[in-house]
């Protein structure tokens, strides 16, 4: 439709030209002295519209020529971008592919080319570190380094991934704490901190780390319990040789981590050591009236200290809570032989041993009859306890 239009337009102007130049009977008189030139006035505006068009042209084709260098670079730099742009994306496709030496090389085709020289780099960093060539890693994240900007952080991120695999976790943490100053705390670089701080064993910077991300529900629960009881278990032993010092750590604990039954379990394995039999006790007993735990029940039996009556009547109040439980039994019986009570610790003992049996439950009884000297009786249990280790170690 507009171009119809314009057609129309053009013909109404040719129209009116033509019946202006058949009307028009003027004449143009130039004089320069001793000449005189007359000219239709038609004739006229024909040289005029054909000279202006004709100066137009050569302006045209001047300003063309003196651009003509500046088009030619415009040119070859938008070949030359186009060119790294696609060494750079097959680079990414390489690295994506395993195919590690072609992708370095395609993005050091592309660096060279001035494409993105920041993930260029970064991208050839990770190609060499997949080859193991960590000394060329290195100098693609200084290359990386030196044209730092909107890259930065993808740099400083790539560098703590990349030390953390070779096992460099001073240089890895300092990458990474330069990157959660310079912005906010991503769960990504937490995450590689966190590796960083177990690998230096900053046990206290894991236990905040790892408290962090359990906030933001990163990690499955079960991994974060794992971090912690670790944590604790290096802490713990670091501690056991003072028992002020263990009680002070134990009291700075959260007590939604001291009641987990691994890390309770820890502490009260570290105040035993250093003979601290209340703060066992009083470590088990806590952890156990929120989580019952196997573990932590045999562990409250294998301690032998002066408050062993307590102990008994503590557990045998949990009995009529957990009736037929064989670890709870298997502890009564080990409470009833601290404190010589030989009939009672058997019928504990072979209870347990009912309900599941086990060599732990077997060389119980055995050292219960070798004390009362029912000799037989101990040797058969001795080596029921003896096989069932047997048949285990073959499954394992």
């Amino acid at each position: 439709m507009r171009a119809l239009l314009w057609l129309l337009a053009v013909l109404v102007l040719a129209v009116m030209l033509s019946l202006a130049v058949r009307s028009g009977n003027g004449y143009a008189l130039f004089v320069l002295p001793p000449w005189r030139a007359e000219i239709s006035l038609n004739l006229l505006v024909a040289l005029a519209v054909v000279g202006l068009a004709a100066a137009y042209a050569l302006v045209r084709l001047a300003a063309l020529i003196f651009m003509l260098p500046s088009r030619v670079r415009a040119f070859q730099a938008h070949r030359r971008g186009e060119k790294g742009r696609t060494a750079l994306l097959q680079a990414i496709g390489a690295l994506f592919e395993g195919r590690f030496g072609r992708a370095e090389k395609l993005a050091s085709e592309a660096r060279e080319l001035g494409t993105v020289p920041g993930l260029s780099d970064l991208v050839a960093a990770r190609a060499a570190q997949r080859l193991r060539d960590f000394n060329r890693r290195d100098r693609w994240l200084d290359s990386a380094k030196r044209g730092d900007g909107e890259w930065r952080s993808a740099r400083l991120m790539t560098a703590g991934e990349l030390l953390l695999e070779e096992r460099r976790f001073a240089e890895a943490r300092t990458a990474l704490r330069e990157l959660q100053e310079s912005g906010p705390r991503h769960v990504a670089t937490l995450l590689l901190l966190l590796r960083a701080e177990q690998g230096l064993g900053n046990w206290e910077e894991v236990l905040k780390i790892a408290r962090v991300l359990g906030k933001h529900d990163a990690m499955p629960p079960e991994a974060l319990e794992g971090i912690r009881v670790n944590a604790h278990l290096a802490l713990l032993s670091g501690e056991s040789h003072d028992s002020q010092r263990l009680a002070r750590y134990w009291n700075e604990v959260p007590q939604a981590e001291r009641i987990q039954p691994k890390t309770a379990a820890a502490a009260a394995r570290a105040f035993a050591r250093v003979g601290d039999a209340r703060m066992t006790r009083r470590v088990i007993e806590k952890a156990l009236e929120q989580h019952w735990d196997g573990d932590l029940v045999l562990l409250y039996g294998e301690t032998a200290s002066s408050d062993a009556l307590e102990r008994l009547e503590r557990a045998e109040a949990w009995l009529r809570e957990q009736p037929g439980d064989s670890e709870l039994l298997l502890t009564l019986g080990r409470l009833c032989l601290q404190r010589g009570l030989w009939g009672k610790a058997q019928s504990y003992l072979e209870a347990s041993l009912s309900a599941r049996p086990s060599p732990a439950v077997h060389v119980a009884l055995a050292n219960l009859f070798d004390r009362v000297g029912r000799v037989d009786e101990a040797n058969r249990h001795f080596r029921a306890g003896a096989g069932m280790e047997l048949v285990r170690g073959a499954r394992v």
